[in-house]
């Protein structure tokens, strides 16, 4: 994999304001910056992220993938910037999966499966397939087979013939990550996806996901909260602290006590219940997105 995957360049990062907040004294209140002359260069292995919420892990991920823009500064991928990239060629160069994606459609589970199969880069020019094809690996190019592959790792055979409006938060996940695999970019980017799932599933889908990403030479960048699971399958890790230091290296390299204890300012003995919390969270707030949005259609 290219050891020069990800190339942040003095990206300075704010937030909008929202409109109407304000301090105790009617003045709008300006986000500080979430990145500020940040430089980097990343390899493409499957990397995951891991520190507290609000260390910028998500908005690490948007920028990487392109799905929002430095207010200065540049992101490359594999060596382009892609600010000039046209969406077609930046979705089938980074996929990007958020934490509460929503779907309001009446197709059911398998005919999206298989449209988005076909219409991505493993069907067509651009993507993973020419990935593939100019490494000179001696890798069978993915086909309607490992459509099956991920219906078994993912464990959709019971939603096929649901819509995708109609699937849990657990059920929704899954059938993303099948989607992320299937269109065939050059890359992924995943924001929190498995809040939602069991323990085993966990498991299965991250050692899935890390052998994927070795086979195809695609970088897969994953952020999560579950620590065990980092140290056991990641190839690197990043580690993102409160004051927007981040450590990169290996699991054993990175997760050392004292540096999980100086991004998460707790003992390491109590992250477990934190990240049962956090998980517990999520799934209440996506709840409550889901039931807003009924509200409102």
């Amino acid at each position: 994999m290219t050891d020069k995957f990800i190339t942040f360049k003095d990206v300075r990062f704010t937030y909008p304001p929202f409109e109407h907040e304000v301090d105790k004294d009617g003045n709008q209140i300006i986000n500080k910056p979430v990145f500020d002359h940040f430089t980097a260069t990343l390899p493409g292995k499957f990397t995951i992220l891991v520190g507290p919420n609000g260390s910028g892990k998500s908005t690490f991920l948007l920028l990487a993938a392109g799905r929002v823009s430095p207010d200065t500064g540049t992101v490359r991928l594999f060596n382009k910037d892609i600010a000039f990239m046209e969406e077609q060629e930046r979705n089938l160069t980074a996929s990007f999966i958020y934490q509460n994606m929503e779907f309001e459609t009446q197709e059911t589970t398998e005919i999206l499966l298989q449209k988005i199969f076909k219409s991505g880069g493993w069907q067509n020019s651009g993507g993973a397939r020419d990935a593939l094809l100019a490494s000179n690996k001696q890798i069978q190019i993915p086909n309607k087979d490992f459509i099956d592959n991920c219906i078994d790792i993912f464990e959709l055979s019971n939603i096929l013939n649901r819509p995708l409006n109609q699937l849990s938060k657990g059920e929704m996940q899954r059938t993303l990550l099948a989607f992320s695999l299937l269109y065939g970019c050059k890359s992924i980017f995943l924001d929190e996806p498995l809040f939602a799932l069991e323990p085993k599933q966990k498991e299965i889908i991250i050692s899935y996901l890390r052998d994927y990403s070795r086979k195809y030479d695609i970088p897969l960048y994953i952020s999560m909260q579950e620590l065990s699971l980092t140290k056991k399958y990641a190839d690197a890790v990043l580690l993102f602290k409160p004051n927007r230091n981040i450590s990169f290296g290996t699991p054993k390299e990175v997760l050392t006590k004292d540096e999980i204890e100086t991004a998460y300012g707790v003992p390491e003995a109590m992250l477990k219940d934190a990240e049962d919390a956090n998980n517990k969270n999520k799934l209440e707030e996506s709840a409550v997105i889901a039931d807003f949005n009924k509200r409102i259609s």
